[in-house]
C-alpha cells in the first residue's frame, strides 16, 4: 500500500492511474482549460441532470451571452466531448444540446469544488 504524504495528503503514485505530482498537475490543468470561458460553466449547469435544450432555449436562459459567443462555447464543448449536438432533419432546422455521459460526470466534481469553495476559512 502506498503511503500518503503527510503535508499534501497526496499519494505520489496516485490511486490506480500511476500519476506523478507533475502529471497530475498537468492533467488537472488540461481539464480546467476545457472549462475556460465565461459561459461554459453556466451552460453546463443548465444542461446537468440529463436536460436537453434547444439553442433558442439556451439563448433565453442566458440572456447576457451573444449568439456568436454561445455558438463558439458550444462548439468548443462539443469538440472536447462534453456536449452533444443533436440535429433534426426538418424545416426549420431544429438543433438541441445535451451533455454526453462524460460531460454529465462533471457534476459531482463541480459540486465538490463548490463545497470546497464554500468551506473557505473566513469566506
Amino acid at each position: 500500500m502506498t503511503r500518503t504524504h503527510e503535508k499534501v495528503r497526496y499519494s505520489p503514485e496516485g490511486k490506480s492511474h500511476g500519476y506523478t505530482r507533475s502529471s497530475a498537475a498537468e492533467g488537472v490543468e488540461q481539464a480546467l482549460k476545457m472549462l475556460e470561458g465565461r459561459w461554459k460553466l453556466i451552460i453546463l449547469f443548465h444542461l446537468f441532470g440529463g436536460r436537453v435544450m434547444r439553442f433558442s432555449e439556451l439563448e433565453r436562459a442566458i440572456p447576457e451571452v451573444s449568439q456568436k459567443m454561445l455558438i463558439q462555447q458550444l462548439r468548443q464543448m462539443e469538440a472536447d466531448g462534453i456536449v452533444r449536438r443533436i440535429v433534426y432533419p426538418q424545416v426549420p432546422p431544429k438543433v438541441e444540446y445535451g451533455l454526453t455521459d462524460w460531460g454529465q460526470a462533471l457534476c459531482p466534481a463541480l459540486d465538490a469544488l463548490l463545497n470546497w469553495a464554500a468551506a473557505r476559512p473566513g469566506g
